[in-house]
């Protein structure tokens, strides 16, 4: 079955967040698609043409004429199965496989001989072939590379950006056998402008996701510790970089919070992979330990600036503005903006959350804070955690007591208003 026929490729796309949905979308414009969940209320929602993490708009979930969402798998149905489910981390900071192992329970169960499944969530180098296809064995009956197969071809969806969607992106492809990476490659290139790029094995493909996020965090940490650097030195950070800048190739990283699903996660993936084979990696841990305690360190920062100005700390009144992982997106996936908040709590102080783009059910479901639907005011302090454009329109004189403390973690409002920013 190894070839592209539109007829003949029947795809489910299996989860439905970020990844899933705009993938399904996609598919569902070319090929017969089902989108899978197990979230009954997302089917339901999705089936009104509403996608709740405002990745898609109602006329684009109805461009797709061939999906169909729903809540149970359907094997007459499908040849191809893709798994978007989320690969998180455990108190522990240790790979948490469960949605991965459930989603690969659920497919062995219907998997048919001939079937292809692919893999796009992120893993450790191995994970697929080692952890996924004997679940997919053991729950099918079927022989891996001889009855049915794999491919791996990890997501690069960026949530909130509207340019580089699914479709403008290259994607990494790979497959179980030359003419299954072949298969997939092909699969995936007739749904995308940007192409592919067909990665000679699962492993490699694995692993090249891993390194895109930890180079990334690495870079970040390098800045926050700079930022640590200069503010022992009452240095602007931002001024630094600024200036630094101006060289051609010097890499313009921010100081900040590290989070969301990828780049605050993916690292403890490689180092997990790494420690069981007895490399204990270092500059990827080091990078992990920065990033991971800026949060305290803004809580810190802001007391100690509360208290040069004379506030009393215990019952101040404190506004946090912004707690999504980042800007202009409603994903609240392992934000570390609840490090700030538990953080200034612990010193007693009264803190409020504002986010016109975070939900209230789900903050409150997954965080226990409840946010505020306008802004409070006589705050003592505010801190700017999260760059969403309508915070721009804010007017923070009109939300702040006098002698107020003022902290801009992103660098986005006037330095002048300001009393101090990361």
């Amino acid at each position: 079955m190894f070839d592209i026929d539109k007829t003949n490729v029947n795809i489910t796309i299996v989860g439905l967040g970020y990844v899933g949905l705009p993938l399904a979308v996609e598919f569902g414009k070319q090929y017969t698609t089902v989108g899978f969940d197990i979230n009954s209320q997302r089917i339901e929602e999705l089936k009104k043409g509403i996608d709740r993490t405002k990745e898609l708009q109602k006329e684009q979930l109805y461009e797709a004429k061939l999906l169909r969402f729903t809540t149970e798998l359907n094997p007459n149905q499908t040849n191809v199965y893709i798994i978007t489910v989320p690969t998180p981390i455990d108190q522990f900071k240790k790979p948490d496989l469960t949605p991965l192992i459930k989603a690969s329970e659920a497919v062995g169960k219907v998997l048919k001989a001939g079937d292809v499944v692919i893999y796009e969530s992120t893993v450790y180098p191995g994970c697929t072939e080692e952890d996924c296809v004997p679940i997919l064995e053991k729950f099918s009956g079927l022989k891996f590379n001889e009855d049915f197969y794999c491919g791996y071809s990890p997501e690069r969806i960026n949530p909130g950006d509207k340019e580089r969607t699914l479709t403008k992106i290259v994607k990494i492809t790979s497959g179980s056998t030359p003419s299954v990476a072949t298969f997939v490659d092909n699969l995936y290139n007739s749904i995308l402008e940007a192409g592919t790029h067909k990665a000679p094995s699962i492993k490699v493909a694995e692993a090249a996701k891993l390194i895109e996020n930890c180079q990334r965090d690495v870079n970040i940490s390098f800045v926050n510790e700079l930022a640590l650097i200069f503010d022992r030195m009452d240095i602007d950070t931002t001024e630094v970089l600024e200036a630094a800048g101006s060289k051609w190739n010097f890499l313009k990283f921010k100081p900040g919070l590290v989070g969301g699903h990828c780049i605050g996660v993916d690292p403890y993936y490689m180092i997990h992979k790494a420690e069981s084979l007895g490399y204990f990696p270092a500059v990827i841990g080091a990078g992990r330990r920065i990033n991971d305690n800026m949060g305290v360190f803004v809580a810190n920062k802001v007391v100690k600036l509360m208290i040069q100005k004379g506030i009393q700390i215990k019952g101040a009144k404190a506004l946090i503005l912004g707690i999504t992982f980042k800007e202009n997106c409603p994903d609240i996936r392992n934000t570390r903006v609840v490090d700030i908040y538990a953080e200034l709590k612990e010193y007693g102080l009264d803190v409020d959350v504002y986010d016109p783009w975070a939900d209230k059910e789900e903050i409150k479901n997954e965080y226990n804070i409840n946010l505020l639907d306008t802004p409070s005011l006589n705050n003592e302090m505010v801190i700017l955690a999260v760059a969403h454009d309508t915070f721009s329109k804010l007017d923070i004189k009109d939300i702040i007591a006098n002698n107020a403390t003022i902290f801009d973690l992103k660098s986005f409002l006037d330095k002048d208003l300001v009393s101090s920013r990361l």
